[in-house]
């Protein structure tokens, strides 16, 4: 993440404070979202488009910031820049037929399986945002994401699809889930996914490496520092 440094690592809790409100000053603005992959969901106005959107964009929010932009836009060009409508109306093989993609590790075989899975939350699940309403605890939405790592490789997939999409219950920090959430609920005031409580949402500062307390998702509220 920009701006951080081995040294952060080593801030007491005030400091920490005051170094993350300082950085929120610097990139939550709207002059940050045109270089930003936030950029994707925010070209969108339908909460579904934003979801989806912010979800896949999300996914493969890691390296070069303007590498992640192209493999976004360029998913949103195979989705026909309308997320939503081609993943709930098209057919098995529509999918396959559309996709021909590679952004690092995540592939044409993930891509398949993540459009494939969206579908079937989206027709039968009532969205992403019904997993994350249905399955919150009062003070933590790390459950929930917990049930949507289950619910979403509830089809047939390859083992390898499965490093995309975190669990927290598993002793991941499941950082891209939780950017996913803050940025379509807080960043930038863009708040579709209006259920849920800003004071849920996480701003994942775990070790890389630090396993994590796969059981005790209040563990995961607790290392984090929640906006």
């Amino acid at each position: 993440m920009n701006g951080f440094s081995k040294s952060s690592m080593k801030f007491k809790k005030s400091e920490l404070k005051e170094f993350l409100d300082e950085k929120v000053g610097l990139y939550n603005q709207p002059s940050f979202i045109e270089s930003d992959p936030i950029s994707i969901p925010h070209r969108y106005t339908e909460k579904g488009d934003i979801e989806i959107a912010g979800f896949l964009a999300a996914t493969i929010a890691w390296g070069n910031r303007k590498m992640i932009l192209r493999s976004s836009a360029r998913m949103m060009d195979i989705l026909e820049d309308s997320p939503y409508e081609f993943i709930v109306n098209s057919s098995d093989c529509e999918l396959d037929q559309a996709i021909r993609f590679v952004h690092r590790t995540f592939n044409l075989t993930d891509l398949a399986y993540f459009l494939q899975a969206l579908r079937q939350i989206y027709r039968n699940r009532g969205g992403l945002e019904t997993i994350f309403e249905t399955y919150k605890t009062s003070d933590s939405l790390q459950p929930a994401i917990h049930e949507l790592h289950k619910i979403f490789f509830g089809l047939p997939h390859e083992k390898r699809t499965e490093r995309h999409v975190s669990d927290p219950f598993k002793g991941s920090a499941a950082k891209k889930i939780n950017m996913f959430l803050r940025i379509i609920k807080v960043a930038v005031n863009q708040s579709k996914l209006v259920h849920l409580d800003s004071t849920r949402l996480l701003n994942p500062l775990f070790h890389p490496h630090k396993p994590q307390n796969p059981q005790n998702p209040s563990a995961l509220q607790s290392s984090c520092h929640s906006l």
